[in-house]
């Protein structure tokens, strides 16, 4: 078997061959963001508070029955647990209905558009084990203006309005659980960077939730800032308090 040091990996654009890997990756990558969700979320102070006095009513309501306490508390983490659960599926079940229900349509027919996978040689086979999206957006979709940052460069011509501020969202970037700490997520995010640059786009959006803390930290590391700090999960606002998940928008210049 071979060790983790002689793993090499690539980057290369999406295929349609690549559906299956790629759709178990994204579903898993956003599905494994509920655990860390609920857990931050039940050990929040206030939600605490709110277990403890839901477990005493149970307690005096059940005439002084442990079971009773127990069973209050467990349901109120439940439907703490169900909330973070409905953001993230939510939002995946939403992603799978438009833009990844056509992968190739969405981002590879359109010039402003890109998607890219990540392999893993070992032993002469590839492995997909990550990948990275981004769309090209106009700056009108945004309702701001952005100064030319391009520095004079030659743009191509389907991104002749991009010096004047038109950015590109990066999304979907996911590395399966196997192939981390290997810093392929920033080979992705470089890669995306790349692309902006050739596009002539002035910055790099990224929406990321509040417990994807190793994304967050990752984006950092390149430069990246935050921008705005909100709670519009596309979820019932209410699912949103509940679980106290908060979505952060960064960017990065180019």
């Amino acid at each position: 078997m071979a060790h983790k040091s002689n793993f090499q990996f690539s980057i290369r654009e999406y295929k349609p061959s690549d559906k299956h890997v790629v759709m178990s990756l994204f579903c898993h990558g956003i599905l494994e963001h509920v655990y860390p969700a609920f857990f931050k979320a039940i050990t929040n102070p206030d939600h605490v508070g709110i277990a403890l006095s839901i477990s005493m009513a149970g307690y005096v309501l059940g005439g002084s029955s442990y079971f009773q306490a127990l069973l209050f508390g467990s349901l109120w983490a439940g439907l703490i647990y169900y909330c973070c659960h409905d953001i993230y599926n939510s939002y995946m079940i939403g992603r799978l209905s438009t833009d990844m229900a056509d992968i190739a349509a969405t981002y590879l027919e359109i010039p402003s558009n890109g998607f890219w996978v990540a392999e893993a040689h070992v032993n002469g086979q590839a492995k997909v084990v990550g990948m990275v999206a981004v769309i090209g957006k106009r700056q009108e979709e945004e309702g701001e203006r952005i100064d030319d940052l391009n520095g004079g460069v030659n743009c191509p011509e389907f991104a002749q309005d991009a010096s004047d501020g038109s950015y590109a969202q990066m999304s979907h970037i996911v590395v399966g659980f196997a192939w981390r700490r290997r810093n392929l997520g920033s080979q992705l995010t470089r890669k995306a960077l790349d692309f902006c640059k050739e596009r002539c786009f002035s910055r790099l959006v990224i929406d990321l939730s509040s417990p994807q803390t190793a994304a967050i930290s990752m984006c950092q590391k390149l430069g990246f800032v935050q921008m705005a700090l909100h709670s519009n999960t596309h979820a019932n606002p209410w699912f949103s308090k509940l679980a106290r998940i908060n979505v952060m928008q960064m960017e990065k210049l180019i």
